[in-house]
């Protein structure tokens, strides 16, 4: 007898194996052969050893074959003499059976649009003697749907007509979309519509895809044709279900709704106030003064007004406020039209006027967006970490479609980048920490732009207060000069000092302030009033003992998080007369015997011998330094004067000057240098022509002078060589040949004789036999 291998109660108790699927409700009917769907448990037929349904989800996108079911047989006693055979649809490719397990697996991808359900027939044989050990089964395999294909309409383009004038909801046209999806499973195929394109004109009905109109009195004369996009969606219209559109052209049919005496104006809503938006004529076959008419509005309108035109005889429809198509779309009103000059032969029985409708249709245009409010004022804490929140604006597009807008500041009211604002949700947060101490206020202009239309932009100002955080310490309000006389007494005001606060509190500052309680010197005595008195604790100050005191006085608010700083107070010590007056505040001098030691004077004492002797050694190093240089000035390339001022020894001298050296300048250092000019050898030396020994001195210098003037190397440097002896105060005057204003004749030199023995000698050489003419 063939009997069932489990039951559904025990799949709570057996152990589930680790390389299994997951215990679900889906694979529990896959495991055995149980449907899902429909929540029945189906029953086996009769000869039937298995259940006769298994179910598989389409579209596996796993790597491994997709498991579908498990066969087993009473007669499998796991010792491998029992073989699983499959036949049926697609028995060997798309599904594949384990002969000694059961397990069967779909071998690829299955699409339940192209086959929903297949039959197969499942074989129990003896291994080793294919006989049928149990009849044969035959069972399905259902596919279950998943949501792949998206709605689609039968059409692409609709096209339907509806009268004007229609009422609200008439029904223009009906489309429906279609979903291959499995219909009677989940929302795979359950659809939704909705109009993407024609509000506010028509609507379209969520669940049937019927159009209606949405919008009364829609004109044919203003616009006949429109174009609605619907949209169908499966999985009940919800986020992640496939959707398809289709496009509806709807034309207004024309009704009679104009009488003869009508006319129609059509207005845009941008018209500035005092605007023509029309103008409307009445016909009078009169000509002349007699078809002159004048034009009104019966019982006035407020947004409208009308005035004649004298010359070409129209009536001029004007605006008297500004409109708004999404306040009010269509006016109407009527016109008297009436002849300015009457006949007064033909009055009697006459009607010299005329009425008219004017129907007034607005027509929208693209507004820029607008701001909830203008201005904003958003208020913010200091001291706010970058990101914080600040506030937020807000901005619509006024005209029906309500286009997005987003959102940016301008920067040029953000130079230092302080603030940052979302684009989408108009959230202004911050870029940098606040300081209200910097800056109290910050203004900036936020733009707000339609998206479709970057055209379209408008600017709000935004004022944002930064509001105080307690985050600064008191301290004092100014710079004291304080000082305590040396015969004042114990507790005697000597400063009231104050504090200051950056910080503003809402309730006031409220300054406490404390010194050290165990200073022997001074005392503080809060006023509560933000300010203290200093007392002296004692008296008997004396500079000698201390000249200046350092008083540390500490000063808290009130506010929360509490703040304090330290301030220093400097209290000199002065002499004061018996009033309590200043006289002097600096430091006595005091005798040595009273206040120096023997050890300090030695100290001084050596220090002044140490300085004396620095300054000998100076003026010693600068007397030796001390010499007269043969040039003033290495600067002065003009004509220096060179003086030799060396006392000579008188007539007897013969050794002061060696005429021999003149005559012979070849014992002269060929390299020697010049000390009568700048030593500055520009040239390489050259070397003069030696001169005979008996030349004339005369003959010498005239030859040297020669060589210079026509030597290109030497300097051009002059000199003036002054020779002044003893004597010059006689009466033989100079004997410079420069100062001599003699010819260069022979020269009589008998009066030297008679000059005294002082000349004895230079007479000799001059008034000699062989004397040289000098």
């Amino acid at each position: 007898m063939i009997t069932n291998q489990v039951l559904l109660l025990l799949v709570l108790c057996i152990p589930w194996p680790s390389n299994a699927l997951p215990l679900t409700p889906g694979n529990i009917g896959n495991l055995f052969g149980m449907p899902e769907s429909d929540g029945r448990i189906l029953q086996r037929s009769k000869r039937g050893w298995m259940w006769n349904q298994f179910f598989l989800l389409e579209e596996y996108t796993g790597n491994d074959h997709q498991y579908v079911g498990k066969l087993h047989s009473n007669m499998d006693k796991g010792d491998g003499n029992v073989k699983y055979v499959l036949t049926g649809d697609g028995a060997g490719t798309l599904f594949l059976i384990d002969e000694k397990s059961g397990d069967i697996h779909a071998t690829k991808r299955l699409d339940r649009e192209e086959k929903a359900m297949y039959t197969l027939v499942a074989k129990v044989l003896d291994r080793n003697t294919n006989a049928e050990l149990e009849p044969d089964t035959e069972f399905n395999i259902k596919i279950h749907d998943i949501n792949d294909n998206a709605p689609k309409f039968a059409k692409e383009i609709y096209f339907a007509s509806v009268p004007e004038m229609s009422e609200v909801g008439t029904s223009v046209v009906t489309v429906t979309a279609s979903d291959a999806d499995d219909q009677t499973y989940g929302n795979s195929a359950k659809l939704v519509y909705s109009i993407l394109q024609g509000q506010p004109y028509f609507s379209v009905d969520s669940e049937n895809g019927t159009i209606k109109t949405a919008l009364p009195g829609m004109d044919r004369e203003v616009k006949e044709n429109y174009q609605v996009v619907i949209q169908a969606k499966d999985m009940a219209g919800q986020m992640g279900g496939l959707s398809g559109t289709t496009t509806v052209s709807i034309t207004l049919s024309d009704v009679n709704d104009s009488p003869p005496h009508s006319f129609r104006v059509t207005a845009v809503e941008s018209t500035e106030i005092g605007g023509a938006i029309g103008r409307i004529k009445a016909d009078d076959p009169d000509v002349g003064r007699n078809a002159e008419m004048e034009y009104s509005i019966v019982g006035g309108h407020d947004m409208f007004n009308i005035i004649t035109d004298q010359t070409t005889q129209e009536g001029v429809i004007v605006i008297k406020k500004a409109l708004d198509y999404e306040s009010k779309r269509d006016y109407e009103f009527r016109v008297e039209v009436r002849n300015t000059y009457l006949d007064a032969r033909f009055i009697h029985g006459l009607q010299f006027k005329d009425y008219a409708t004017v129907k007034v249709t607005v027509e929208d245009v693209d507004e820029p967006p607008v701001f909830t409010r203008n201005p904003y004022i958003i208020e913010v804490h200091e001291d706010t970490a970058a990101g914080s929140f600040v506030g937020v604006v807000s901005a619509r597009d006024p005209d029906a479609d309500n286009k997005p807008v987003k959102y940016s500041i301008d920067r040029h009211t953000d130079l230092e980048r302080l603030f940052n604002i979302d684009s989408v949700n108009g959230t202004i947060t911050t870029l940098k920490a606040l300081d209200r101490e910097m800056s109290k206020w910050h203004n900036i202009s936020v733009v707000a732009t339609e998206i479709n239309n970057p055209r379209q932009t408008t600017r709000v100002p935004v004022f944002i207060k930064v509001l105080d955080v307690n985050d600064n310490a008191p301290e004092f309000a100014m710079s004291y000069d304080t000082f305590v006389c040396e015969n004042v007494k114990a507790g005697q005001l000597i400063q009231t000092i104050s504090a200051v606060d950056t910080d503003e509190p809402l309730v006031g500052h409220k300054f406490v302030f404390t010194i050290s309680a165990t200073n022997p010197n001074f005392t503080i005595v809060d006023r509560e009033d933000n300010t203290a008195n200093i007392l002296t604790r004692r008296g008997g100050f004396s500079r000698r003992e201390m000249s200046m005191y350092f008083l540390p006085v500490v000063i808290s608010d009130n506010d929360y998080p509490i703040q304090s700083s330290t301030s220093t107070l400097i209290v000199r010590v002065c002499a004061c007369d018996s009033r309590g007056n200043m006289q002097s505040c600096n430091p006595e001098v005091l005798p040595f015997s009273d206040g120096l030691t023997t050890g300090a004077l030695v100290a001084i004492l050596l220090c002044v011998i140490i300085l004396l002797m620095i300054v000998v050694l100076f003026a010693a190093l600068r007397r030796q330094r001390k010499k007269e240089p043969l040039i003033i000035s290495k600067e002065d390339v003009r004509d220096n004067v060179v003086s030799y001022n060396d006392e000579g020894g008188g007539e007897e001298d013969t050794q002061a000057f060696d005429i021999g050296t003149l005559r012979n300048p070849e014992v002269m250092d060929a390299n020697k240098l010049r000390r009568d000019i700048i030593p500055e050898m520009l040239f390489p030396f050259r070397r003069t022509s030696p001169i005979k020994d008996n030349t004339d001195v005369r003959d010498f210098i005239n030859g040297r002078l020669q060589e210079n003037d026509t030597d290109p190397t030497a300097p051009p440097y002059d000199s003036l060589a002054t020779y002044a002896y003893e004597g010059s105060g006689s009466l033989a005057e100079s004997l410079s040949s420069l100062e001599s204003a003699a010819t260069e004749g022979d020269h009589d030199y008998d009066y030297l004789s008679n000059w005294g023995p002082q000349f004895k000698k230079l007479a000799e050489m001059y008034i000699g036999k062989n004397a040289f003419d000098f």
